[in-house]
Formats: C-alpha cells, structure tokens, sequence
C-alpha cells in the first residue's frame, strides 16, 4: 500500500486565461475548483495508475470539508485529520498562449502542538501495512521545520520506504532523517545547494543526507542519482498546458515503482511519461491517458553523463514538461 501525506492539504483553483498580463483585467475562460495539495495530486494519478493510495494529512474548517468530500468523489480513502484551522486555497492563473503558470499558495491554518503530536499517533497508526510513504508539499503554520524529518524516521523504523517533495527549510531538514528519495526541481535543488551544476548539487543533497535524488532537468530531461549510479530520461517532445501538475505525477511514478521495486530506468521512463502527459490537463492530478501510453515507449533513457548537466533557468514555478 501507498500512503501519501499532505499536511498543508488545499482547495486548489485553476483559472485560465487567455494571456497573463499585468496591470490590467482578465476574462477567465475556464475555471476548475477541487480537492488538492501535492500528495492528494500525487493520490489522484496514482488511482489512475490501477492504486488504491490511503492519503492523510491535516485539514479543518469548511475549505477542509470542500476537500474531504473531493477525497470521497475522487474514490480516494480519506485518512486525513481535522484541525481547528480552515483549510487554505491556492489559485493557478495558466496563460493558455504560452503554458505558463502564475501560483498564489495560501499559508495553510495554524497548527498548535497538541494538534501535531495527535497527526503523529495517527500517522504511526496508518504505517502498518504501507509500502511507500510519500510526503508532500509546504507545511502549514505551526509545525516545527523538521516535521517531515520526524515523520520519515517513524517510517524508517516502521520498514517504509520514503519520498520526499518539498522544498526550503523543510527539505533541508529532512535531509538528516535519510530519505529514501527526494524530488526538487531545478530551482528548489539551486536553492537548497547554491549550486547549477545538478550532479554537483545532488552530490551535496547526498553528502546531507537523501539516497537518491531526482530531479528536472527542464528541456533536457529528468535525472536520478542513485547510490549506485547516474540516469537520465528524455521526454519524447515538447507540450503546452498546464505544468503544474507534472511534478506531482512524477512523484506518483517513483513511488508507485518503489512498490513494485523496479529498477531506475523503468521509474523513470514512468515518470517522463507521465510528466509529460500531465501538462496537457487543466488541473493537477490529471493525466491524458492517451498521451501516456503513447510516451512510453517513447522516453529515451540513458545511463551515466559525458559532462556535468546544467540546471535550467527557474523562470517559473513549475518549469514545463517535468518540474514540480
């Protein structure tokens, strides 16, 4: 079994636009509203993928009960925790000309302690029978900065694999925890390294702590480096649409092929694949079934690099085709 855990669980709400400018009004064409945040995203492509995910976090207030009853249309199991706080709501402006998106992320209620120690009972509880645990996503107000660190040693010790997608403080603490993957993009890997050179700056995340790094490449691909090794996998073409549900589903691979305990190069050929069939829907968590299939065969995998890759530019918050 997969459990995936969002603390910072969201009412998220796409907007598309016809051209993002500023200073100015906008008509929005299309509008989407449903039950979000990373690992409910990740849940959703994972359903798709043939799972049965158990997903849990920390949601309250009448935004909360938006997003548990999206959890009950979606078919996903809802293991989440009621707080006192209201949920919060993100908005994502896509530019329907160019694919870009423009995220607001609301901050998230306030947890005080009593609330987190009752998420960690509840936590260790669920562990029991899970495979992979995957741990998504910003935390809310009021945890402490090694929240996911202290989560991922409670599954360690439980025997549970672990994936990790965040980003910040967050991430850097989590590192001393060892997880068993992390997945920054490329601006979250610069951030966390100071360094553009991706191997230099998966060699670092490492050295802290990480077994494996994953990380995008932008244009160029997607890379893991393992304890044992360097991959690399290229997206068979470019795609215009929404990329902010593209990392999400590329989590979605990496655990769903921890399960199965596939090898690096399968992961990720699914993961490519799936990133690249992600950004073509309106919202994150979706996939083009067609696309999918139709991308598999097609991702070229390699292993082991002639040079050192350079990460792209991070001109947005989610660069297209495979970022986060």
């Amino acid at each position: 079994m997969i459990l995936t855990v969002t603390l910072n669980a969201a009412l998220d709400v796409t907007w598309d636009v016809d051209s993002l400018r500023p200073h100015t009004s906008h008509r929005v064409d299309a509008a989407h509203e449903r039950a979000g945040g990373k690992g409910i995203n990740v849940a959703r492509v994972l359903t798709f993928l043939g799972h049965a995910p158990v997903a849990t976090g920390l949601v309250g207030g009448p935004t909360g009960r938006l997003i548990r009853a999206g959890l009950r249309t979606a078919g996903i199991r809802d293991a989440f925790l009621d707080v006192s706080g209201d949920a919060r709501r993100t908005l994502t402006v896509v530019s329907l000309d160019d694919g870009d998106a423009t995220v607001f992320n609301g901050r998230g209620p306030h947890v005080d302690p009593a609330e987190w120690e009752l998420f960690c009972r509840h936590y260790a509880s669920l562990l029991a029978g899970v495979r992979v645990a995957v741990l998504c996503g910003s935390t809310p107000p009021g945890l402490p900065t090694d929240a996911y660190a202290r989560l991922i040693r409670m599954a360690a010790a439980a025997g549970v694999i672990t994936v990790l997608d965040t980003s910040g403080p967050a991430l850097l603490a989590a590192l001393d925890a060892r997880p068993d993957v992390i997945k920054p993009n490329a601006a979250e890997i610069t951030a966390a390294t100071g360094c553009e050179d991706l191997l230099e700056a998966a060699a670092e995340l490492q050295a802290r702590g990480a077994r494996t790094v994953v990380a995008s490449a932008g244009a160029e691909g997607m890379h893991a480096i393992t304890p044992d090794s360097t991959w690399r996998a290229r997206p068979p073409e470019r795609l215009s649409g929404n990329p902010t549900g593209a990392g999400d589903a590329c989590v979605a691979a990496i655990a769903a092929g921890q399960e199965a305990g596939s090898g690096w190069p399968d992961i990720l050929r699914e993961a490519v694949a799936l990133s690249a069939a992600a950004v073509p829907c309106p919202v994150a968590g979706d996939v083009e079934a067609a696309a999918y299939h139709r991308f598999r065969p097609e991702v070229s995998v390699e292993e082991g690099h002639a040079a050192h890759p350079q990460l792209p530019p991070a001109r947005a918050p989610h660069p297209p085709h495979l970022a986060h």
